[in-house]
């Protein structure tokens, strides 16, 4: 039989280096309606903004169900993992699909009885993630479907009569941020893993609200003892990235995220507006960015510390209008500390693991429904 596989090139290379083989592509799917989404429980939830419990509990299913048939069919195969594991919404006309699609590897000509782990990370990430003395375990995920809300918008409303910091709103949204962050760590804890790795965060628009959905691998390193390490370490490092990392000495701690929302405010839209019609620079702005952005990096500073770290890495930072003057400033990183004993098997990362793939199909033609996880639309 012919396998057909997801894999490329560079990936077959560098998992054959940890004495795996490429198998058949694996997928499953889960078709529901969105009238259970536009439920009347559902809808009064959103007045006073937050979670949408019903919503977050319906697309979690609707994830699972799509992943468990995917892991059936690689049971099938006889592979002992599958990788690059994503699970995406594709928005139909009254409906939505979730899929799970991934690749099965195989070790040696033998099946396996035994399905071993399954992971986010595509073949070079999972070189880097094993190399650096981790051993993935699960696909895991964690997602809140939330809305600012009716009394939300109202209070929002108010506030923006002065310019600042809206706390109502930056409370409202580091909750659900963080929601998602501690949902991931559960799954990986409820395995017995004692670490999250390679995590990619997605925020979708979905049926009048929003999802924050984090995906990544669970996984175990012998060095993260219990007396260190009470809880799964986070990461959004790359794995990549973390190989370098931990080449140094340098172990990640936790994923940290600070989140801001300002309001220009009601006289500062109205200077503004008029200092448009000028060339030159809009102070109140400046300064309106300037301060949101200082206060969500100063969260995830204070996160860091509480955590012990000795350095935040890979902070990237994301700027979001929510509209009426009022913009919400995100920052994430990778909190990380040096510790003794800690380095990769190999000295150097092969260039195979850090060769990009080049697409070689692009159809503009026609737009398509589908929204990827951690993809610019």
């Amino acid at each position: 039989m012919v396998a057909i596989s997801g894999l490329s090139g560079n990936e077959i290379f560098c998992l054959r280096q940890q004495g795996m083989y490429p198998g058949d592509l694996v997928i499953g799917n889960s078709v529901f309606s969105l009238g259970l989404i536009g439920g009347i429980s559902s809808g009064l939830k959103t007045i006073v903004g937050g979670e949408v419990s019903e919503v977050t509990s319906i697309i979690h299913e609707g994830r699972q169900k799509a992943y468990a048939r995917m892991l059936a069919e690689a049971q099938k195969h006889g592979g002992i993992g599958i990788t690059g594991v994503n699970n995406d919404l594709v928005q139909q006309v009254g409906n939505v699909e979730f899929l799970s699609i991934g690749s099965c590897v195989h070790q040696g000509d033998e099946k396996s009885e035994k399905l071993e782990f399954s992971t986010s990370a595509d073949g070079q990430e999972l070189y880097c993630q094993i190399d650096a003395g981790f051993v993935p375990k699960k696909f895991v995920f964690g997602n809140v479907a939330y809305s600012i809300g009716v009394g939300g918008g109202i209070l929002g409303s108010l506030k923006s009569l002065k310019r600042g910091e809206i706390k109502e709103f930056s409370s409202i949204f580091n909750q659900t941020r963080h929601l998602a962050l501690e949902r991931i760590q559960s799954e990986a804890l409820n395995i017995g893993a004692n670490a999250v790795l390679g995590i990619q965060t997605s925020i979708i628009p979905f049926a009048g609200m929003q999802e924050m959905v984090m995906i990544g691998t669970a996984s175990n390193h012998p060095a993260l003892t219990v007396a260190w390490c009470q809880s799964p370490i986070t990461s959004d490092l790359t794995n990549q990235e973390m190989w370098n990392l931990i080449n140094l000495g340098y172990m990640p701690l936790k994923l940290v995220l600070g989140v801001s929302v300002y309001s220009l405010g009601f006289v500062g839209g109205i200077t503004s507006a008029f200092k448009s019609f000028v060339r030159g620079e809009i102070n109140e702005l400046t300064t309106l960015i300037y301060e949101a952005r200082e206060q969500a990096i100063a969260n995830i500073a204070t996160d860091a510390r509480n955590s012990g770290a000795d350095l935040v890495v890979g902070i990237k930072t994301y700027v979001y209008q929510l509209g009426s003057g009022i913009i919400e400033f995100m920052a994430i990183g990778t909190a990380v500390k040096k510790l003794p004993g800690i380095t990769t098997h190999s000295t150097t990362l092969i260039p195979q693991a850090i060769i990009s793939d080049r697409d070689t199909f692009v159809n503009t033609a026609e737009g398509t429904l589908i929204t990827k996880l951690n993809q610019p639309s």
